[in-house]
């Protein structure tokens, strides 16, 4: 069983291409699972990695290797954003101290609970909106005492590839591919805009980083051995990230994860490392020797 993006050689691709051509009725969901099955690539909790396996074929449609069937419904890249119902909610101003609102109570967000509430307070405040999740991931809503709730967290895959960063933990391509999913990255941070209480944001950082490699075991089967978050230059400071002992660590090209021709389209962001373990550079690399926190 794998657990990451397997190596394309040749033959792989030759497998990719038969698969589509005896099965040409298949669209590519269907494809991307049966080829998981195949593969046996699999998370630690044994679900198929179909989602991961139709963004390597999409890698590879865009280089020229395979086509793949008409997609279905609209890409998630195609700047077409989902329709979320915009639920009413109480938007009376919360201006106190951070006493008056402890102690808090962080939830995980389910789909049987409150994922439409999450859904519509994304979609309407945080600039980037709401946007389907895609592999391991893990949402938060976070409420005052009284049930008031003040923010929204969503943890979710971590960036593919990035220089700075990879650079920093000490990896290289392959040692990346397996070990990514022992880091997820912090895609979503919102503190609702009625919401005025100093230090609200770092403290919260700091009770869901001790949360939430517990979570994610109990929902995927494996441990995360560091957090991370892109913070746009330009738009914002990264100042509650720097309040909660997060690491800045460098600074992205200003480049999406698709972009193979290496133009730079996008607003470059400032990175940022959380460790949850001592060793995180160790167990993230599988080396023997260091490290701590301040190296």
């Amino acid at each position: 069983m794998i657990n990451y993006r397997p190596k394309l050689t040749n033959e792989l691709i030759a497998e990719i291409k038969e698969m589509i051509s005896q099965n040409p009725d298949w669209n590519r969901t269907r494809i991307s699972k049966a080829l998981c099955e195949k593969w046996q690539w699999k998370g630690a909790n044994n679900q198929l990695k179909d989602i991961s396996c139709r963004d390597m074929l999409r890698d590879l449609e865009q280089k020229g290797e395979i086509i793949l069937p008409k997609r279905m419904m609209t890409s998630r890249s195609a700047g077409v954003r989902l329709k979320v119902k915009h639920l009413i909610h109480d938007m009376d101003e919360i201006c106190c101290s951070l006493e008056d609102l402890m102690p808090l109570n962080i939830e995980i967000v389910t789909s049987g609970g409150n994922l439409a509430e999450y859904k519509s307070l994304i979609d309407q405040y945080h600039y980037l909106g709401f946007d389907r999740t895609i592999g391991e991931n893990i949402k938060y809503e976070v409420r005052s005492r009284n049930g008031r709730i003040l923010a929204c967290l969503l943890f979710g895959s971590a960036a593919w590839a990035c220089e700075d960063r990879d650079e920093y933990i000490g990896w290289d391509r392959e040692t990346r591919k397996s070990m990514l999913p022992y880091l997820t990255n912090n895609t979503r941070f919102l503190i609702l805009p009625w919401v005025k209480v100093p230090d609200l944001a770092s403290h919260i950082l700091g009770h869901v980083s001790r949360r939430i490699s517990r979570d994610w075991v109990n929902k995927y089967g494996h441990e995360l051995y560091c957090l991370e978050t892109f913070v746009e230059c330009g738009r914002f400071l990264g100042t509650c990230y720097k309040a909660a002992n997060w690491q800045w660590v460098g600074r992205t090209k200003g480049r999406g994860r698709n972009d193979i021709h290496t133009r730079a389209a996008l607003p470059q962001k400032d990175i940022y490392l959380y460790p949850l373990d001592k060793k995180f550079k160790q167990k993230l690399t599988n080396r023997k020797e260091q490290t701590d926190y301040n190296d």
